[in-house]
């Protein structure tokens, strides 16, 4: 039998992808996996490649969330409590990725590739402390607002 794909399935599916990430939430999230990403490919041409499970589990979260919100799943698994589940995700990220870019600029004499992603891992810090300040706003904000 022939493959017999909807294209109209896929078209709305990446039309739902392109209307989330022009939101500041979605921004936010395509640059934490972007970001992540660059992090990944650092740490995999360091000399030593451990640090780069952070990176990976960080994405992963990222890309689950976002790929929850774009579907709006969200709104139909009420047994979540989505927004604490981010800010969790968001605050925990930006821990471990400050932690590992301390350790990894510190000790990263000759290696290159591990102190720039120790930088790339600064900005993610960053990147992930702001998610997590905006998420914990926008949940203490009242819901009429």
């Amino acid at each position: 039998m022939a493959d017999t794909k909807d294209p109209g399935l896929t078209a709305n599916c990446l039309e739902k992808c392109k209307n989330y990430v022009t939101t500041r939430k979605g921004t936010i999230l395509a640059a934490e996996i972007l970001i992540s990403l660059i992090i990944l490919v650092c740490y995999a041409a360091s000399h030593s490649g451990g640090y780069s499970a952070v990176a990976i589990c960080e994405m992963v979260f990222a890309i689950f969330i976002f790929a929850i919100f774009v579907t709006s799943m969200d709104k139909q698994l009420q047994v979540v409590n989505w927004p604490w589940l981010d800010f969790f995700r968001a605050a925990i990220g930006a821990a471990l990725y400050l932690i590992t870019s301390v350790i990894c600029v510190a000790g990263g004499a000759g290696d290159g590739a591990r102190i720039a992603g120790g930088v790339f891992g600064f900005l993610a810090g960053v990147l992930f402390g702001y998610d997590a300040y905006s998420t914990y706003m926008a949940i203490k904000a009242p819901a009429g607002e």
